[in-house]
């Protein structure tokens, strides 16, 4: 009598495909892994690699073919690749909401279409559309940002009114923009939420995110907010992932303003850098919730049963270890990265600490 086990296609090589790769082995879940690069942090960890652009057709036939189910641990996989695989495999989250959350345009207006706010913003498409539309919005400071493929601080310049907008255009360097009203805030926080195909819900958070030069530098829950501003957050957050009927995990990102109003700012579509603590303060982490979503499984609880802390290593960092591994609390994950820069994210430290008596179990 064999054991029956699933096998686990991811589309990306990065460490969010190293974490759910780790969590899927624990379940008795292989992994592949697909991405263009050689010697990727999720290869390390994986049962099989494919290495081959996300053009190649037949490579992707090849990979869709090894596996049950489909998934992916980054954004900014083509949504063509991902049409294409649905024709042999099913891929969660689908389609629809990797479109949506890789055009900046899109993913505002859907989310103001459900009733979720978000500061207010316009599209441009040209330097002259910048400046009559940014002198028409009422305010002073603004963001430029790319409608794609910007992250961690990438494509997106300061704006104020009044500036020559035609170097601001240049440097971005796309056809289209998206021009957000700069938002005065008291804090950052993300909600993390996984869903199954029963339309079972757990969420993580609120969670507190600081950033240094556009990076998430640190991650701290229970987020010190109000108790009746993190319940908005989650509902909030589910009620997003009830609209796109999520098969997966999503991270919504919102801005808490001084006046305790939320002001939704991104959708990433996938595992989150704000919730890599869950690892090892939850008895269910985002990255095991992936695995479960995708391959059919129900969700777990998340049942978090420490306060943490979560410190991303970035560039330098990775060379500063010993105070992490001698220090009372504190879980050291490195990525597999051999190549230093700055910028790049190599690992991350969580600190746990005793949970708060009385606190809701939020993950």
């Amino acid at each position: 009598m064999r054991l029956e086990t699933k096998i686990l296609g991811i589309l990306g090589g990065g460490q969010l495909g190293r974490m759910s790769a780790l969590a899927a082995a624990r379940l008795g879940v292989k992994t592949h892994i697909y991405c263009p690069e050689e010697d990727s942090p999720a290869s390390h960890v994986a049962a099989k690699t494919f290495i081959g652009e996300y053009e190649d057709k037949r490579k992707l036939k090849a990979f869709a073919e090894s596996v049950d189910v489909i998934s992916y641990e980054f954004e900014n996989i083509p949504v063509e690749t991902v049409r294409y695989l649905q024709q042999f495999r099913p891929v969660c989250p689908d389609d629809r909401l990797l479109e949506m959350a890789q055009d900046r345009g899109k993913e505002k207006q859907f989310l103001n279409d459900i009733g979720i706010p978000t500061a207010r913003w316009a599209l441009a498409h040209s330097a002259e559309e910048i400046q009559t539309m940014t002198n028409d919005m009422g305010c002073s400071g603004f963001i430029l940002k790319t409608t794609r493929f910007g992250y961690d601080g990438k494509g997106q310049v300061s704006y104020d009114l009044g500036e020559d907008p035609t170097p601001k255009w240049q440097k971005l360097d796309s056809n289209e923009i998206i021009i957000e009203e700069k938002v005065d805030f008291a804090c950052e926080i993300s909600v993390i939420v996984a869903r199954d195909k029963l339309a079972q819900i757990a969420t993580y958070g609120p969670i507190l995110n600081e950033h240094d030069n556009h990076i998430l530098s640190k991650s701290t829950v229970p987020a010190p907010i109000p108790d009746h501003t993190a319940a908005e957050a989650r509902r909030i957050t589910e009620h997003l992932a009830e609209a796109v009927d999520l098969v997966g995990v999503l991270a919504l990102e919102m801005f808490v303003t001084p006046d305790g109003r939320l002001l939704a700012n991104e959708i990433a579509p996938r595992t989150h850098n704000s919730g890599h603590w869950t690892i090892d303060a939850c008895t269910v982490s985002q990255f095991e919730q992936h695995v479960r979503t995708a391959c059919g499984m129900p969700i777990g609880h998340p049942n978090r049963h420490s306060d943490a802390v979560m410190i991303n290593l970035i560039g330098g960092d990775a060379k500063k270890l010993a105070p992490w591994l001698e220090m009372k609390g504190a879980s050291l994950h490195l990525y597999g990265k051999d190549d230093i820069r700055e910028g790049r994210k190599m690992g991350h430290v969580t600190v746990l600490r005793p949970k708060v008596a009385g606190d809701i179990d939020h993950g």
